[in-house]
């Protein structure tokens, strides 16, 4: 019994120059098989009940109370000025009280920080207004 080792003419071994593809071959299938595993975990999402949109233009009354924020946080009671948060807190507070309660719109500049809008919707809620709406500009169609 022999075991033929080396080339047979005693000299160097050949260089081999084709790549060996079976460690990509190898890698490739355990990904795949990664990958059709864990799909089918990744696309299972919780079942909600997403809101409708009703997307109606709101009907501008008399008695409506509109609260404007600029693009450097100043508000704006109507076409009046505030000077602070406490300012738009009182104001809310007293027409809270008022039968039927006025719908506050509140019309926040585009570049405005969400917090600042976020803080108005907190005192809203705080002083007891029922209902709030944001007055916004319908998208343009291309």
């Amino acid at each position: 019994m022999g075991m033929h080792v080396g080339s047979g003419d005693g000299g160097e071994d050949e260089v081999v120059s084709a790549i060996n593809t079976t460690p990509l071959v190898d890698v490739m299938l355990v990904l795949l098989i990664i990958f059709l595993i864990t799909i089918p975990v990744a696309t299972h999402t919780v079942k909600v009940s997403l809101p409708k949109d009703l997307s109606q233009p709101t009907a501008t009354k008399i008695n409506n109370i509109v609260v404007a924020v600029t693009a450097d946080g100043h508000l704006w009671w109507n076409q009046t000025g505030l000077r602070d948060q406490a300012e738009l807190e009182s104001q809310l507070e007293k027409v809270a009280v008022v039968q039927p309660q006025p719908q506050i719109q509140i019309r926040g500049d585009a570049t405005v920080k969400y917090e600042t809008v976020g803080r108005i919707i907190a005192a809203c809620q705080q002083a007891g207004i029922s209902h709030i709406d944001f007055i916004t500009e319908k998208p343009k169609d291309n």
